[in-house]
């Protein structure tokens, strides 16, 4: 029910992420997901690294509650403030990236919260 999308290009296989995944189903569409603890406040301020574990962590605890895991996301939008800092981090965001999910990265001037530097949204398959 998941077929990655190849066109072929050299480059596709250095990448961590697919040009496109088809896939019939039902889905779950989360939220943009932040760097918060369990309180609400903004974890790794100043600190990106800090910031993309804390994101994709809040990401698992989502799909663990909708019964789906990493395999199940058929693509991410990653939102940050500071473009070259998030690509550096790349082998530890990209080791979140099961199957090659669909992918973009967005830069952008300001999240919600002055402090955040990530959002990271996904579209997921559910499992039967």
């Amino acid at each position: 029910m998941r077929t990655v999308v190849h066109v072929g290009k050299p480059w596709e296989q250095g990448i961590e992420f697919s040009l496109g995944v088809i896939s019939a189903g039902r889905f779950l569409h989360t939220s943009g997901i932040t760097a918060r603890d369990p309180e609400g406040n903004v974890i790794g301020a100043g600190d990106i690294e800090k910031q993309i574990r804390q994101c994709f962590a809040n990401m698992h605890d989502v799909l663990k509650a909708a019964k789906c895991d990493w395999a199940d996301v058929v693509k991410y939008t990653l939102y940050t403030t500071d473009m070259d800092a998030f690509v550096r981090h790349r082998a530890l965001w990209g080791s979140y990236f099961a199957d090659k999910p669909a992918s973009t990265l967005i830069g952008v001037n300001r999240l919600i919260d002055p402090q955040m530097m990530v959002e990271i949204e996904a579209v997921v398959h559910l499992p039967e």
